[in-house]
């Protein structure tokens, strides 16, 4: 991808530029910087010590000095064409370019290209300082309302040191570390890259930026597992180390019971599991078919009445119960399924626990996914392959019969799991535009424009 890439931005980024980031060296550089570093490193590694302000100080120090930024020839590198494009850019990431001073930056690029131990020092620096003040501005940014579990859920704003080691430090290497954005959710730089395709439309960027702005409620993600959900396109994901692994359609909540954007841990699984229904749909359905079809629709579907939702709440004789009241709302019952059979759980369910309701289930109705519009459920997560997902978090086969209701199974390590809403998608190295089945990118355009406008304003 690095050639690639970088042949593109230079393309994007001009001629007066791109002939600053790549311009052969006059020849008496050259023969100031042969070598596997350059020739001078004491000089420029004074100077960079020198240079390097505050909060950058304690990095450059950690690393003898070295620079980041310039190639052994004494030029910035091709990591430091892609940041300066990213820089130019910086409108798309919600962050105002103006504020990261790319005019000045590019000026110093530029004159650095003399191969003057002192210019290059100066470049060197404000690289490093330009793109921690870009990472932690992204990472400020405006993003999608989103309900965190715990704040270690939500995206971190970085120190200016943490920044620069974690680029430093990848192991695909500075340059596809800038030009793929790994300080952003996977998802994020193709769609930030179509912001500049000139064959999408201004309904299309603008449907764009409201997408990045969802992406942007969701963390890097760099190292170990973590479950991402797509209530627009009804998909899972599986993620270990920051790559998808596996996927599965699910079944999300319907337009009128929508599944919230939210993130969580999965803690546990749990095995021949109740179905406690919610108020709503005891009210509206088990009230209902009660009154149509008498008690022996409880016994048939495996229903009880509860008194309270305790886990020793004692079973009500559901004879006792004024079903019209419940069905008209001036009483309430609890009810739920029990296990097996076509209970409505499937096997097994996985808990990441919320004030919401919401978990992934099993489903006896596989006909749905089959389904292309799978916005269905009352807002929990139905998944196409329940024995997938165990396997996969609990490192085991998922039993085939267990004779205890309700056996909760920690997982063996917690698992984040992120809930979000994608009308704009990475597919097979194209941009999918998909349906809006719960109208949010239209109600969410407004603040997109007020936000486009202000970093737009002069």
């Amino acid at each position: 991808m690095g050639s690639t890439r970088r042949e593109h931005v230079l393309r994007l980024i001009g001629p007066i530029l791109a002939a600053a980031l790549v311009a052969p060296l006059p020849q008496a550089a050259l023969a100031q910087t042969r070598g596997p570093a350059l020739a001078q490193p004491s000089a420029l590694q004074s100077e960079i010590a020198k240079r390097a302000g505050k909060d950058l100080r304690a990095f450059y120090a950690a690393r003898g000095n070295q620079p980041l930024w310039l190639n052994a020839f004494g030029r910035p590198s091709g990591a430091a064409s892609m940041l300066m494009h990213l820089l130019r850019n910086a409108q798309y990431d919600g962050v105002d370019p103006r504020k990261l001073r790319f005019e000045r930056l590019a000026k110093r690029v530029e004159k650095a290209r003399r191969g003057d131990v002192d210019d290059l020092a100066r470049a060197e620096v404000e690289l490093s300082a330009a793109f921690a003040a870009y990472v932690r501005a992204m990472r400020a940014a405006g993003r999608a309302e989103m309900i965190y579990e715990s704040p270690a859920l939500a995206p971190v704003v970085p120190t200016t040191r943490a920044a620069l080691e974690a680029a430093a430090n990848s192991a695909a290497g500075l340059e596809d570390y800038v030009a793929e954005m790994r300080w952003m959710h996977p998802l994020y730089a193709p769609l930030r890259d179509a912001m500049e395709d000139p064959r999408f439309s201004e309904n299309q960027r603008r449907q764009l930026w409201t997408n990045l702005a969802r992406v942007r409620a969701i963390p890097a993600m760099p190292a170990g597992r973590h479950v991402l959900v797509d209530a627009a396109n009804a998909t899972l994901w599986m993620y270990e180390d920051g790559k998808p692994v596996d996927s599965m359609r699910v079944v999300v909540g319907k337009p009128e019971l929508q599944t919230p954007l939210m993130a969580g841990f999965i803690r546990y699984a749990v095995l021949n599991p109740y179905w406690n229904i919610p108020d709503d749909l005891v009210q509206n359905n088990i009230a209902a078919n009660v009154l149509d079809r008498g008690l022996g629709y409880l016994r048939s579907g495996r229903y009880e009445v509860l008194a309270d939702w305790r886990p020793d709440a004692d079973v009500v004789d559901p004879a006792t119960v004024d079903w019209q009241a419940v069905h008209e709302g001036r009483a309430k019952v609890h009810v739920r399924q029990l296990p097996g059979g076509a209970n409505f759980m499937g096997r097994v369910k996985f808990e990441f626990p919320n004030a919401q309701g919401i978990y992934l289930h099993d489903t006896p109705d596989k006909q749905l996914l089959r389904l292309d519009q799978r916005q269905l459920s009352s807002g929990c997560v139905r998944l196409e392959d329940a024995a997938k997902m165990h396997r996969w978090l609990m490192g085991e086969p998922l039993p085939g019969r267990v004779r205890e209701a309700e056996k909760v199974v920690p997982l063996p390590e917690i698992v984040p799991i992120y809930i979000t809403y994608l009308t704009t998608v990475p597919d097979d190295g194209v941009i999918a535009f998909r349906d809006d089945p719960y109208g949010r990118d239209g109600t969410q355009l407004a603040s997109v424009d007020t936000d486009r406008a202000r970093l737009d304003r002069p």
